[in-house]
C-alpha cells in the first residue's frame, strides 16, 4: 500500500550509551587519526552502526531519530532503593573508555541534524520509555538497544531493534518474547526480578531460572498476586517467600518510568540522512 505522506514519521529511539559502548568495544578494528595519535573508534563506530541500522534494518518509512543518553545522576533514585544497583560495573579507565567519545558524538549528531536528549537525573531507559509510550499513540516506534529490559515496552506499536543479532532477527516483537520466554512484555519486570539481571547486579532468587519463573507467571499472573496463588510450593516457593521483600524491590527497580519530564518536543518528521562515518569524522576535524 502507498505511504500516507501526511502521517508522522516512525520514531527511532536510540539508547545512546548502549550504542557507544557496543561501538567502542565491538567494532571489528580500531580507528585512529591519520597521525595515529588519537583513537577515534567510538566516534566512527557510533555513526557507522547508526547509519547502517537506518539503512539496512528498518522495515518502516524513514524515521525521526532521537538519541537518548543517561543523565549524570540518572541512577540516583534506584541506588537509593538498592545500593548494589549496577555496583558490579567496572570504573577503570579501560571500562570507561567510551566516555572520551561522548562529546564528539554529540557534536557529530548536532552537525548532521540528529537530535539527542540527556536528562540529568534520569536514566536513558526511563526517558525512552516515556517517549515511546507517548509516540506510540500516533506512530510506530523502534527502540535501538541490546538491553533486554526494553522488552517490557513491547506492544503492537513498539518494537526493539538489537543489531547484535543476525540480520533477519534484529527486530524483536511482543510475540517473540511470549514464545521464547513464556511471559508477556508486561510481566518482564517480574520475570527478571525472579531470575535476576547480571548487567544491573540484580541477583534474582536462588534456584529460580527462566522456566520456573515462566511457570509461576503463567496465564498473566502478576508478581504481587503470587503469594495468594497457591503456586509458591516446595523449595522454590520457600526461596521466593524468603526473598519476597527483595523481589518486590527488584521488580520496582526494573520497571521503567513512563512519566518523566523530558524537555524535548518530537518533530514527527524524518531526520536527515547520515553520511558515511568517515565524512562525520572529517566534519568534526578529528582526522
Amino acid at each position: 500500500m502507498p505511504e500516507n505522506p501526511s502521517a508522522p514519521a516512525p520514531l527511532l529511539l536510540v539508547d545512546g550509551f548502549n550504542l557507544l559502548w557496543a561501538g567502542t568495544f565491538g567494532f571489528p578494528a580500531p580507528i585512529f587519526s591519520r597521525d595515529k595519535t588519537r583513537e577515534l573508534t567510538g566516534v566512527f563506530a557510533f555513526f557507522a552502526l547508526l547509519r547502517a541500522t537506518i539503512r539496512d534494518d528498518l522495515d518502516v518509512a524513514p524515521p525521526e531519530v532521537l538519541v537518548v543518553f543517561d543523565g549524570e545522576h540518572g541512577t540516583t533514585d534506584r541506588v537509593a532503593t538498592d545500593q548494589e544497583y549496577k555496583a558490579n560495573r567496572e570504573a577503570t579507565p579501560e571500562a570507561l573508555k567510551p566516555l572520551q567519545f561522548l562529546a564528539p558524538v554529540k557534536h557529530g549528531l548536532d552537525a548532521h541534524g540528529i537530535r539527542w536528549v540527556e536528562v540529568e537525573n534520569a536514566e536513558a531507559d526511563d526517558v525512552i520509555a516515556t517517549l515511546a509510550t507517548r509516540a506510540a499513540t500516533t506512530r510506530p516506534v523502534l527502540v535501538m538497544s541490546r538491553d533486554m529490559d526494553f522488552y517490557q515496552l513491547l506492544d503492537d506499536r513498539v518494537r526493539i531493534l538489537n543489531r547484535s543479532r543476525k540480520s533477519s532477527q534484529r527486530i524483536i516483537t511482543a510475540d517473540e518474547v511470549l514464545a521464547r520466554y513464556g511471559v508477556t512484555p508486561a510481566q518482564w519486570p517480574a520475570f527478571r526480578a525472579l531470575t535476576g539481571d547480571k548487567s544491573d547486579n540484580i541477583p534474582g532468587v536462588r534456584g529460580i531460572g527462566p522456566k520456573v519463573a515462566a511457570t509461576l507467571l503463567r496465564d498473566g499472573m502478576r508478581l504481587r498476586d503470587l503469594p495468594d496463588s497457591g503456586r509458591l510450593t516446595g523449595a522454590n516457593g520457600t526461596a521466593i517467600i524468603t526473598a519476597w521483600a527483595d523481589v518486590l524491590r527488584w521488580e520496582g527497580m526494573i520497571t521503567m518510568r513512563r512519566n518523566m519530564d523530558v524537555p524535548v518536543a518530537l518533530a514527527s518528521t524524518a531526520s536527515p540522512q547520515l553520511p558515511k562515518p568517515a565524512a562525520v569524522v572529517e566534519k568534526l576535524g578529528l582526522w
